[in-house]
Order: C-alpha cells, then sequence, then structure tokens
C-alpha cells in the first residue's frame, strides 16, 4: 500500500475588512516596523489591489499593489512566519503579476531593504531587476536603511 502525499492547496482572493485581524497579526509578527490597520483600510477603501493567500479559513500571506497609467507599485507582500520558505511568496507574487496583467500594467515597481536577502533573491528570481536606490527610505533600529528599487517588465518575464 502506497500512501499519497497531496500538497496543501492555496486560494487566492481580494482582500476585505474582516481579513484585518489576521492580516494584522502576520504584519506585526514578521515586520518591525509594520503597517497600521488604517493603512490597509485605506488600501482596500481606495480600490488598490489587495489579496490574500488562504488555506481553508486562515490567511497563509497577502499582497498590497496600486496601479494605473500601465504601472504598478508592489506596496506590500509578506507570508506568515510559521509559512515561510514552502513557495507562498512565489505563489503569490506569480498571482500579483498575473493581476498587473489583467489590468494591462508594463511595469511592476517595488522597494526592497538590502537586508531582506529572503525577499531581495525571491524578486532577483523572478525577473525583477535593480534600478536604483532610495537613500534613508526605511525607518531602521538605528537611524534609516536605504531600499532597492526594482522592476519588472510585465509582459517579458
Amino acid at each position: 500500500m502506497s500512501a499519497v502525499v497531496q500538497e496543501p492547496e492555496y486560494c487566492t482572493r481580494p482582500m476585505e475588512p474582516g481579513d484585518l485581524a489576521q492580516v494584522m497579526e502576520i504584519e506585526t509578527s514578521v515586520y518591525k516596523f509594520p503597517w497600521s490597520r488604517q493603512i490597509f483600510k485605506d488600501c482596500i477603501r481606495v480600490g488598490y489591489s489587495c489579496q490574500v493567500v488562504t488555506h481553508h479559513d486562515d490567511i497563509a500571506a497577502y499582497a498590497v499593489m496600486s496601479s494605473g497609467a500601465g504601472e504598478a507599485h508592489l506596496l506590500n507582500i509578506c507570508v506568515k512566519q510559521v509559512l515561510q520558505g514552502q513557495g507562498i511568496g512565489q505563489y503569490i507574487l506569480h498571482s500579483m503579476i498575473e493581476l498587473a496583467r489583467e489590468k494591462n500594467v508594463h511595469t511592476i515597481y517595488l522597494e526592497v531593504r538590502p537586508s531582506n536577502e529572503v525577499a531581495l533573491g525571491l524578486y532577483l528570481k523572478n525577473g525583477f531587476n535593480e534600478i536604483g536606490t532610495r537613500k534613508d527610505y526605511y525607518p531602521a533600529n538605528r537611524g534609516r536603511e536605504d531600499a532597492l528599487v526594482l522592476a519588472l517588465n510585465v509582459f517579458n518575464d
């Protein structure tokens, strides 16, 4: 007799105000300088592409992206700490890229901390290229940290 191992099924759907308790739990556990609940509420209210990845009824990850005039800005992408390293970041990043395509976005931009080597590796592996630096962009434990600015040509990835 052989056992069949099934991979967990994930689903991506729009973020709703009712998701914010779980989103904030993840945000505050992963980031030293988290977004506020109000920022997420405002992003939903103004119509940004706010997505969650769910496994059963639990939120495993989320992402927020603004778009307009053929460009998008990936503002936040986060995976629940206990689920990191399982491909969920890749899954939601691909979902956001596909969503950008549907919106006829040509280029996606994002900022990432140089010290966030895992995220930086994910973006570079998926075709993002470094196009610049924003000095003192992020708050840090001591002063500020620069941001690397990355871009992806959506239709040539």
